[in-house]
């Protein structure tokens, strides 16, 4: 696969995106034609699931494919050669990046945190489930959990990565798109994983708080591979069938 600018590597997911747009042209696609599915793809170009993923996710945000809820990814566009594909950071780089910076600054607050601030913490937890319970997508009792937490390893540098990440999170269109399509597949912030975390900070344990972290920010990635993943429309298709035929036998 061929990278964008010379004396640029692209990230995988973006090779992989030009590349499937250069062969979509090349075999003639017209707008409106439906895609292989991702694991016809995944092994014609012998990269993984996630990597497909990522790559239709951002040939989604620039317009040039529209992903149809248990039809498939189908062409809409092929792009100018005069305005090359651009690609921002998607939700599984930002997600990487947390997981190499949360658990590290998890294990430093709980050596700092003081009572008000888990006091602070436990009412955050509880606005999650609030949040979670009225389907509103909003995620802001989340976001101050873990700037909470950051503030509390009482390293401003460590707070400001923090911060940048959340920002980007909700700035990049690649991640916001793909956290959008887990909010609609009822993906939500797991409270008991944050509760986890929580508990780890109470007692002052700084190993048990890193693995808390990194266990939810573990959980984050495999919610995001979910929400894009064809077996969750295949697993909301089966309990549909069930509920119909549990209905049935009830009828007879």
């Amino acid at each position: 696969m061929q990278g964008g600018v010379p004396g640029r590597r692209d990230r995988l997911y973006q090779e992989l995106a030009r590349t499937l747009m250069a062969d979509f042209g090349a075999a003639g696609h017209k707008p409106g034609d439906r895609l292989p599915p991702e694991r016809e793809l995944s092994q014609r170009y012998d990269v993984s699931r996630p990597t497909v993923r990522e790559a239709l996710i951002a040939l989604e945000v620039q317009g040039l494919i529209e992903v149809r809820i248990g039809s498939g990814a189908y062409l809409k566009a092929l792009p100018d050669d005069d305005a090359p594909a651009t690609f921002a950071v998607s939700a599984f780089e930002v997600t990487e990046a947390r997981l190499l910076v949360e658990p590290e600054v998890a294990g430093l607050a709980a050596a700092q945190i003081d009572r008000q601030e888990l006091a602070q913490l436990a009412a955050l937890v509880d606005g999650i489930a609030q949040e979670n319970a009225r389907h509103a997508g909003t995620e802001s009792a989340d976001r101050e959990f873990h700037l909470l937490i950051a503030r509390a390893s009482r390293n401003a540098a460590l707070l400001r990565i923090v911060e940048d990440l959340w920002t980007l999170r909700a700035a990049s269109p690649e991640t916001a798109l793909l956290y959008a399509k887990a909010r609609a597949a009822n993906i939500q912030p797991v409270v008991e994983e944050h509760t986890a975390i929580l508990r780890a900070l109470e007692a002052g344990d700084a190993t048990a708080s890193r693995a808390a972290m990194r266990a939810h920010l573990n959980a984050v990635l495999d919610s995001l591979l979910f929400a894009t993943e064809e077996r969750a429309i295949e697993e909301a298709r089966r309990a549909s069938r069930s509920r119909k035929a549990r209905i049935a036998h009830t009828i007879d």
